[in-house]
C-alpha cells in the first residue's frame, strides 16, 4: 500500500507544478545559490523541467534540467521495482557517492561557457 501513497504524493506534486508555471515570477522561491552567486546549482531548472514534463514536452524538460529528468526516470524505475518486489531498492554507499559525483560534475560543467546546453 505504501508505494501507492508515494505515487499519490508524487502525482500531486507534479500536478501542482504542472498547473502553476514556475516560469512566472512570484509562485516559487528563487534559488539562493543563483541569487547570491549567479551560479546554477544541480536543481536549477528542475521545476521548469517538471512543468515541461507534466505537459509532455520531454525536449524542454531535458533543456531545463537533464539531471532532474534522469532522476525522475530513476525514481520511476525504483518505484516499479518496489511494487514488484515489495520493497524499495536499497541504495548502496557507492550509489550515493556516484550520484553525488554526477551532480558535482553536472554543476561544474553547466556553469562554464562550454556547458551552455546544460543551463536552464
Amino acid at each position: 500500500m505504501a508505494p501507492f501513497g508515494v505515487l499519490a504524493g508524487v502525482l500531486a506534486a507534479f500536478g501542482y507544478v504542472g498547473a502553476v508555471d514556475p516560469g512566472e515570477p512570484g509562485h516559487y522561491p528563487v534559488c539562493p545559490l543563483l541569487r547570491l552567486t549567479g551560479l546554477y546549482c544541480p536543481g536549477c531548472g528542475g521545476l521548469r523541467g517538471a512543468h515541461a514534463l507534466a505537459h509532455g514536452d520531454l525536449a524542454a524538460a531535458l533543456r531545463d534540467n537533464a539531471l532532474a529528468v534522469g532522476c525522475y526516470a530513476l525514481f520511476a524505475v525504483c518505484w516499479v521495482v518496489w511494487c514488484v518486489r515489495g520493497r524499495f531498492p536499497a541504495a548502496r554507499t557507492w550509489h550515493a557517492g556516484a550520484l553525488g559525483a554526477v551532480a558535482l560534475v553536472f554543476t561544474i560543467v553547466r556553469n562554464f561557457p562550454f556547458g551552455g546546453l546544460l543551463t536552464p
